[in-house]
């Protein structure tokens, strides 16, 4: 029973993969169309006024941002199962890390007039692999942003709590009902159609998360009520 459950599992998970590379395919001729035609009429128009010429510039260069963006996500779906993720642990500068992590941050969080703010103790360490834990945060963080209400405190919390280091991601947002709630760390699960916008990813970044978390012999959970949405990541002190 198990077995058949199992591959029923695997079956879902390459459904769903195969339904999202079907859908970036298609969205890539949106942004690519656009670029010809605009680069088009450049082209063909040498002499048009230098505001036009500037919006039509502007234009395809939005465009082809997003047509990057569409192009990584290939990227990170083909190549989610071609390897399998390892840790290497050291000690790690939590406090340091969570402040690079915003000032890294920072151009895109000010676009929408957000900001984050950090209570945490200067001298906070965990024992983790940085470069992978860096990788949650990342992520975490980037669905904080993006979801987000603009002109919206994100507030970054982390502290020793006995055996172990917790910390949370809190951000104002629309409040995800429980239903979606309980698949947030799924692979290839994008939350609703908003996620199928310019801001919606491969549904991969959170499911990477849960993954690196469990290699530590930690635990992220996700809640969220009154347009408030918080992540929890709670790692061993030392393992």
């Amino acid at each position: 029973m198990s077995v058949l459950l199992s591959q029923q599992a695997v079956k879902e998970t390459e459904n769903k993969k195969n339904e999202l590379v079907m859908y970036l395919a298609h969205d890539i001729r949106t942004p690519l169309t656009s670029i010809i035609g605009y680069l088009s009429l450049l082209d063909e128009s040498p002499d048009i006024p230098v505001e036009q010429k500037a919006k039509y510039v502007g234009i395809a260069l939005k465009k082809v941002q997003r047509l990057e963006k569409l192009i990584n996500e290939f990227f990170e779906i083909t190549r989610y199962n071609a390897q399998q993720i390892k840790i290497t642990k050291e000690n790690v500068d939590l406090y340091y890390m969570l402040v690079q992590l915003i000032d890294e941050f920072y151009p895109i969080l000010s676009a929408k007039g957000n900001y984050a703010t950090l209570h945490a103790d200067e001298n906070l360490t965990v024992y983790a692999d940085s470069e992978k834990l860096a990788r949650v945060f990342n992520n975490i963080l980037k669905n904080a942003v993006v979801y987000s209400y603009p002109n919206t405190e994100i507030i970054i919390s982390a502290k020793a709590n006995k055996n172990k280091i917790v910390i949370t991601f809190e951000n104002h947002g629309q409040t995800i009902p429980s239903d979606q709630l309980s698949a947030i760390f799924e692979k290839f699960n994008r939350l609703d159609e908003a996620r199928k916008s310019d801001t919606g990813g491969a549904g991969l970044g959170l499911s990477i998360a849960e993954e690196i978390v469990h290699l530590h012999g930690g635990e992220i959970s996700a809640h969220s009520e009154n347009d408030t949405v918080t992540f929890t990541v709670s790692l061993p002190t030392m393992t």
